[in-house]
């Protein structure tokens, strides 16, 4: 059991926040299939963005059940308090800071994981948002700004002193991007020197890799992300291999087609038609990945421009003459 102040987290699987990804459709998906939590888009904290319709978009929590976790991206430690505020009024129950987006457009305005470079910024950054809500205040952070700048152990410390409730380790550094292997050793020494909750992030992509690591590093919870992409039911998988009672066998072709015909559905009501449409296909791209079919599939399928022509052509799939599920 994971808890994050009031709220408890049976499974200990949070879907990571990804830019252009986990939008309220994509969240909803996950936790059907058993993530425990599913957090935002990050949203940034800029009053000039406030009102526009993409940040709107991003905090519309309709329908939504609760825990409701939105990430918050900023370095000034007034904005971050006011967008904190902000989002606890349009139905957030977390609030989580981003301290590891690797993004140059991100780390140039010294945000994201920049931040690691400046500790004592870090705990005002930390203190500013846990003084201005009543809702826990999660930390998501690399394990330091290079491979030579390890100094997660010591952030996550700030973390605790500052009131922040849990904090999620991605295994790499600002400078590692997403390159090379996730390292957990790092994640192992935050979990020693911390007594908060500690959830383990990167490269954790199947079942037996998400027990492997929490036996390794000894974390509270697991953060899986990429690994999610056209497989929502990874984390059913993982319910399964970590808690043997509740097993259940892996999805056939035509619950996976189900599924992607409602996620597609989903899309173009949140988003309406042109831009569902134009989403849809990196989903199906994902999709398609644990499908094998055609391999111009996906470049006829990238030229319907319909939301009923999408639809229809998932719904061949099905067809013998159509791709098997393979993964």
């Amino acid at each position: 059991m994971l808890t994050l102040g009031s709220y408890s987290l049976p499974h200990r699987l949070i879907l990571a926040p990804m830019a252009g990804v986990t939008d309220r459709p994509f969240r909803a998906l996950c936790r059907r299939y058993g993530a425990d939590l599913a957090v935002s888009e990050m949203v940034s904290v800029n009053p000039a963005l406030r009102h526009h319709p993409k940040t709107l978009r991003r905090t519309d929590h309709a329908g939504e059940p609760s825990p409701r976790s939105v990430q918050i991206l900023g370095n000034d430690p007034r904005h971050l308090a006011e967008a904190a505020r902000i989002n606890v009024e349009r139905g957030a129950d977390i609030i989580d800071i981003n301290m590891g987006c690797p993004a140059k457009k991100v780390c140039n305005k010294a945000a994201g994981s920049a931040l690691l470079r400046d500790e004592r910024q870090v705990g005002t950054l930390l203190e500013a948002v846990v003084n201005a809500v009543d809702v826990p205040v999660t930390l998501k952070m690399r394990t330091g700004w290079a491979p030579e700048q390890r100094n997660g152990v010591r952030i996550a410390q700030i973390a605790e002193q500052s009131g922040i409730c849990a904090v999620t380790v991605h295994g790499r550094t600002r400078a590692c991007g997403f390159s090379g292997e996730a390292e957990y050793l790092t994640i192992r020494a935050i979990k020693d020197a911390v007594t908060i909750p500690v959830i383990a992030n990167g490269d954790i992509d199947t079942p037996e890799k998400a027990r492997q690591v929490l036996a390794f590093t000894g974390a509270d919870g697991i953060m899986t992300g990429r690994a999610a992409l056209g497989q929502p039911w990874l984390f059913r998988a993982m319910i399964a291999l970590l808690d043997p009672g509740q097993a259940q066998a892996p999805p056939e072709l035509p619950e996976v087609l189900s599924t992607i015909l409602n996620h597609l559905q989903s899309l173009y009501s949140f988003y309406g038609e042109p831009q569902g449409v134009r989403i849809a296909r990196k989903h199906l791209g994902w999709y398609m990945k644990y499908l094998d079919g055609p391999a111009d599939f996906m470049t006829r399928f990238n030229t319907l421009d319909t939301a009923r022509d999408q639809l229809m052509a998932t719904a061949l799939l099905s067809q013998p003459d159509h791709p098997n599920l393979t993964a």
